[in-house]
């Protein structure tokens, strides 16, 4: 497994999203280990997930606690790894989301975060989605906060555009290591965030990397070219597709979903695929 870096922290080029073990459809607890624990036995030691993948609301931080006790089950060294979380996001258990980017409710977030996850202080805290309602530099202002408190070891954000990127790293005093947006073959429009984090020399951590839950196993349907690209080298769809985010930018960690212990095994190949310039070309045309 190739490694990348978030902050100071070397993490696997890879990660696993924790999404789809968690809400609606999720598989039982057993399958949903079975995969955490696959990924680490790939070598993936970066894992992303939120207090807000759950379904019910008296279940909150339902993929958290999934993934403190996979990786303390695991039977390998741990010490590597990395679970970032996020708050300012939240599901009333009635299937719907909404936002609270209030800076008391995120520090009081994030400490239940951290004592879910059971760690001194959590490795990886992103502000989850603007609040509409409360200004930005007081939402990111108390994830300053938390860094300065040692609440988090480092900081980042999601679902953020430029502007809020620049902002937030001039109030974090440039501690800024991370920015998690959407991105996917079908899904371009935060082609400049990721130039920017880029340029900053900040993690850029696409969600949904493969088109989503709904829509991740018909990649190769909807984009001929990844399609074409999978069969010249003998592997899947999804494969070529990671390999291609990694070719964006080495500053560029993919973490797409997973609720089986095949479908990470499967997306952590893609470290070890080495895309032409032309096959390149022709996957940004799609």
């Amino acid at each position: 497994m190739r490694f990348r870096r978030i902050g100071d922290v070397e993490v696997s080029a890879i990660g696993l999203g924790g999404m789809p073990m968690s809400i609606e459809g999720r598989p039982d607890e057993e399958r949903s280990v079975a995969t955490i624990h696959a990924a680490l036995d790939e070598g993936i030691t970066f894992f992303d997930t939120a207090d807000a993948y759950h379904v019910a609301a008296d279940e909150v931080g339902h993929n958290e606690s999934l993934f403190a006790k996979a990786v303390a089950s695991w039977g390998g060294d741990s010490t590597g790894v990395l679970i970032a979380t996020k708050g300012g996001h939240l599901r009333p258990g009635d299937g719907s989301w909404y936002v609270d980017g209030r800076p008391e409710y995120l520090k009081q977030a994030a400490e239940a975060s951290r004592k879910r996850l059971g760690v001194e202080a959590i490795g990886l805290y992103q502000f989850h989605r603007p609040d509409p309602s409360v200004p930005y530099a007081d939402s990111v202002g108390a994830i300053r906060d938390l860094l300065d408190a040692g609440t988090i070891r480092m900081a980042g954000i999601s679902n953020a555009n430029v502007e809020q990127i620049r902002l937030a790293q001039e109030i974090l005093g440039g501690r800024l290591v991370s920015v998690q947006n959407q991105f996917s073959p079908a899904f371009r429009t935060s082609e400049p965030e990721l130039e920017l984090c880029d340029e900053l020399g900040i993690a850029f951590l696409p969600w949904s990397p493969l088109g989503g839950i709904a829509s991740a196993s018909s990649l190769g349907d909807r984009f001929a070219p990844f399609e074409a690209v999978a069969k010249e080298h003998n592997v899947s769809p999804q494969v070529v597709c990671l390999a291609w985010h990694l070719a964006k930018s080495p500053h560029v960690i993919p973490i797409p979903g997973a609720s089986r212990p095949q479908s990470i095994r499967d997306s952590a190949h893609a470290v070890d695929l080495t895309l032409s310039t032309e096959e390149i070309a022709s996957l940004d045309a799609a």
